[in-house]
């Protein structure tokens, strides 16, 4: 593992406003005992890191800057967003944070994929807003307005036009954005690290005894307990090296466990759509209760969604029968 640098300098923002993209220190101050604020050129040469400032980005000088002309660098792995300072400090050191926090070695396959998704959930936003990406074309105009993002509630500290903006208030100001971002970061890695990630090898345990013991088709996937499946599922499928076949995986049965049943639900076409690769039947469809256990022949009926993305049962027996049944034409 490359050592942490020890030291560093960012920009002084006495006469700018707090933004997220003046923390990638959100990250750093969190592990570096030393931190400093400057513009001065002069204090800028006796840093062992410079971020945010300088107009210079070379790794091998431990300069961090996004501000100069011509610069174009960005995260890869399938990333095409520009980096701001936040993404640059993050791609450079992300990987050495995440091993030191969650004490796992940085060459861990674990460390990688944390730190490709903690990117993509987390910094890439940073880094587009910091860059005057939008999210959708200029074109379109949004139904309504969002300001509660990490980039806003940062912004929302900064003193506002008819307060003071003396060195101490901006300071201050600045420590609360830092520990409020970097809470939120570790927060993230935390439950990607300890939550999400241990879904995955759930997920992967229960396609195999499913196919053992439910359907060997692979149709149908039982879960003992609920966990976070969707992206875990389209991930699998699009790993050449496991034994998931894409498109294989129809149905998901999993318990329910604030209301004591079971639920039902259509795999989708991709993981942010509406779309299920099977919808279940049309003729269950926003029936509920005795009503459609009677329609569907299944003891226990709870409800049918009327789209038919997700259905419940009072058995875990219950919906893997309707599962069954909904694989079948009727």
């Amino acid at each position: 593992m490359k050592p942490l640098p020890s030291f560093c300098c960012v920009r002084l923002t006495n006469t700018a406003t707090l933004v997220c993209l003046h923390f990638p220190h959100c990250i750093l101050i969190l592990i570096f005992p030393d931190l400093i604020r400057t513009r001065d050129p002069a204090v800028l040469d006796t840093c062992n890191i410079v971020v945010d400032v300088g107009a210079v980005y070379d790794e091998s000088k431990q300069r961090f800057d996004h501000h100069q002309r011509g610069f174009t660098e960005v995260f890869g792995h399938g990333f095409t967003t520009k980096l701001s300072s936040a993404g640059l400090v993050y791609k450079h050191f992300g990987k050495e944070i995440i091993a030191n926090t969650t004490q796992l070695p940085v060459d861990d396959g674990k460390v990688e994929k944390l730190w490709l998704k903690l990117y993509k959930e987390f910094i890439e936003a940073i880094d587009a807003i910091d860059n005057g990406i939008s999210q959708y074309p200029d074109d379109i105009e949004p139904k309504y307005r969002s300001r509660t993002d990490l980039s806003s509630r940062v912004s929302h500290l900064n003193p506002a036009w008819n307060q003071p903006t003396d060195s101490q208030t901006v300071d201050t100001q600045f420590g609360k954005a830092s520990r409020l971002t970097g809470e939120e970061f570790l927060g993230r890695l935390n439950y990607y690290a300890h939550a999400w990630f241990p879904a995955r090898d759930l997920l992967f345990s229960s396609i195999a005894k499913s196919k053992e013991t439910i359907d060997s088709t692979g149709k149908i996937i039982l879960l003992e307990q609920f966990l976070p499946w969707k992206e875990h599922l389209f991930e699998l499928e699009a790993d050449e090296t496991s034994s998931i076949a894409p498109g294989e995986a129809i149905y998901i049965v999993y318990p329910d466990e604030t209301a004591s049943n079971w639920r039902i639900q259509a795999v989708p076409v991709s993981p942010e759509s509406f779309e299920s690769r099977k919808a279940l039947p049309e003729e269950w469809r926003g029936l509920r209760d005795e009503e459609l256990t009677k329609v569907s022949g299944i003891p226990g009926g709870i409800f049918i969604h009327a789209s038919g993305f997700i259905g419940g049962n009072k058995t875990k027996e219950g919906a893997l029968e309707i599962a069954r049944a909904a694989l079948k034409p009727l």
